[in-house]
């Protein structure tokens, strides 16, 4: 299955994942000419000063490092500025496959550290290199995971990465899936190719994320040697891949922090219209504008979630049958373990309040008052008493608007042509979007979009059967459900939460990534939770979060010294 540009699939069927060879430069034998583009020079670096907690502390910041050895060169305009419009960036050769590191003095000559790795793309959309940690600035350890993992002796690595949106210098679309996974891997393996090199540790990288950064830190954590990646590998130039397009380098991470994960996009409709459908959510919160198609996509979850084999820590069968009890038992821990952290916590009484306060970037706070009508606490003993999985839902479809129908996959149907929605992750270079679900590609009416029945005169079945089709391995190679309990490298450790009040993806989506996670034997740590009256967000529980990653490294025990190379 080829294509052109930065968008290459192998021909051959691959195994899922390939044994790996230690790098040859840690053998003895000459290092391969593309690794030896992608040194580290530890002597390269700005001292900067922040305050953390108040207290002064030195950063070096190797700044710009671009992990690649052939990056896919940009546009001078991106998409993204003020108001809609676009915006200049100065790095055009290697902008979006480079991270910049910052090493607190604590750490300066210890190779053992922790990595703490952020992926920062929103909605799946590129990401720009950006500075996470700035001179001058002041941090509290108890609210901003950089501050904490810099308090920690943490090695903090801002991540870059190709995504949707991105324009190429050739005015193409060199973001296309799996171009996210394929950087944060590479950025991997150029932290393991330099680990003796480089303060930290690539054996202890905690890759951190939130939506769809939360999605890209699952499938690295998911994915990890997985040979289906080397052809897109090579053609970047990623670090550890030889002539012959073998791995000599490993790609696996010792931990996963992920915040409301946009995942499993190929199927996140169906689980979208069902959960909000299933107890008439959508009509009762008057977002229902395609009541239609949310009945057709709804009813093909059924047979997904029963296809997945997944069960309960209780032994049960996940199905569409017991998930709204699961998403209920979900709901109810979350409250609990709320009331039991602290107590000053509180949940207001059946009648009364929530009041949730919002406000974008640059506005006003404000702050609104929903009803309680769903959810019953007994306030002397901390426990649910009931919950109301029907007003519940309606309360979490109050907060924000519903998606449209559908969900994701929204662009190219009932003449829909926003990019809002994730269409444009899909599809070659050359083409601005392509419907890679189902429902999307057999209901595609805007024509001459290249996409769809009306375009193609092609089914999805049909379409998805031709060998030269690549849709459905785009789709496949972001999806962590694909690789969870295969022959892939899944990371051991794993801290997934998703806010209870969080309307962008459905709830379903991410307790089945936990019991994937938990009946994969690789995982050991595994700490999910639905986060109590969190809308999507991330790093709103920054001491719990940084104290389950020392727990992990501290339960692991201190990684092995790095081989130099040479």
């Amino acid at each position: 299955m080829a294509l052109a540009s930065s968008l290459v699939l192998a021909t051959v069927a691959m195994p899922t994942s390939v044994a790996l060879a230690a790098p040859s430069a840690g053998r003895g034998h000459a290092v391969d000419p593309q690794d030896a583009k992608l040194d580290f020079d530890s002597a390269v670096y700005t001292t900067i000063s922040v305050t953390v907690d108040d207290r002064p502390v030195n950063v070096r910041w190797y700044k710009e490092i671009c992990y690649v050895a052939n990056p896919v060169a940009a546009a001078p305009q991106q998409p993204g500025g003020p108001g809609g419009g676009t915006t200049t960036i100065p790095n055009t050769a290697c902008g979006y496959q480079s991270m910049n590191v910052f090493v607190p003095e604590s750490a300066f000559g210890d190779q053992r550290a922790p990595v703490y790795f952020a992926v920062n793309n929103s909605g799946w959309m590129a990401s720009y290199v950006k500075a996470g940690v700035t001179a001058g600035a002041s941090y509290d350890s108890s609210t901003s995971n950089v501050g904490a993992a810099l308090k920690a002796g943490y090695v903090f690595v801002d991540v870059a990465n190709r995504s949707r949106g991105l324009v190429g210098a050739d005015g193409s679309s060199p973001g296309k899936a799996p171009a996210a996974a394929v950087d944060a891997k590479a950025a991997v393996r150029y932290l393991r190719l330099n680990d003796a090199a480089m303060p930290g540790s690539a054996e202890r990288i905690v890759v951190n994320g939130t939506s769809g950064g939360g999605a890209l830190a699952s499938i690295l954590g998911a994915s990890g040697n997985s040979a289906e990646y080397a052809p897109h590998l090579a053609a970047i130039g990623a670090a550890g891949i030889d002539d012959k397009g073998r791995s000599t380098l490993r790609d696996d991470v010792f931990a996963v922090n992920a915040y409301c994960p946009i995942t499993d996009l190929g199927n996140a409709d169906i689980a979208y219209e069902w959960l909000y459908n299933v107890l008439g959510t959508r009509d009762a919160t008057g977002s229902n504008p395609s009541p239609a198609d949310a009945a057709a996509i709804a009813e093909r979850f059924a047979a997904y979630e029963r296809s997945l084999g997944l069960r309960n820590p209780d032994g049960t069968r996940l199905t569409a049958a017991t998930l709204l009890d699961t998403v209920e038992k979900e709901v109810v821990h979350s409250a609990e373990t709320y009331l039991e952290a602290d107590p000053a916590h509180t949940i207001p009484p059946l009648g009364g309040t929530f009041e949730i306060a919002s406000g974008g970037p640059g506005g006003p706070p404000t702050t609104k008052s929903y009803v309680n009508d769903w959810i019953d606490v007994d306030t002397a003993t901390g426990k649910v008493r009931s919950v109301d999985m029907t007003r519940y839902l309606a309360f979490v479809a109050t907060q924000a608007t519903l998606k449209t129908t559908p969900a994701f996959d929204a662009v190219g149907v009932n003449g829909n042509t926003s990019s809002r929605t994730e269409t444009n992750l899909f599809g070659p270079p050359t083409q601005a979007y392509l419907n890679y679900t189902e429902h999307g590609w057999n209901h595609n009416d805007v024509a001459g979009d290249g996409s769809g029945l009306d375009d193609t005169g092609l089914t999805w079945k049909q379409y998805t059967a031709k060998q030269s089709t690549t849709v459905d391995d785009q789709v496949h190679l972001i999806n962590p459900m694909d690789f969870v309990g295969t022959r892939a490298d899944t990371a051991p450790n794993w801290y997934v939460r998703h806010g209870t009040r969080d309307r962008d993806t459905a709830f379903t989506v991410s307790v089945n990534l936990d019991r994937a996670l938990a009946a994969d034997k690789q995982v050991t740590n595994l700490d999910y939770r639905l986060a109590w009256n969190q809308p999507h967000a991330g790093n709103y529980d920054v001491p719990e979060a940084m104290a389950w990653i020392a727990d992990a490294v501290q339960e692991a025990g201190a990684p092995s010294a790095p081989r130099r190379r040479g």
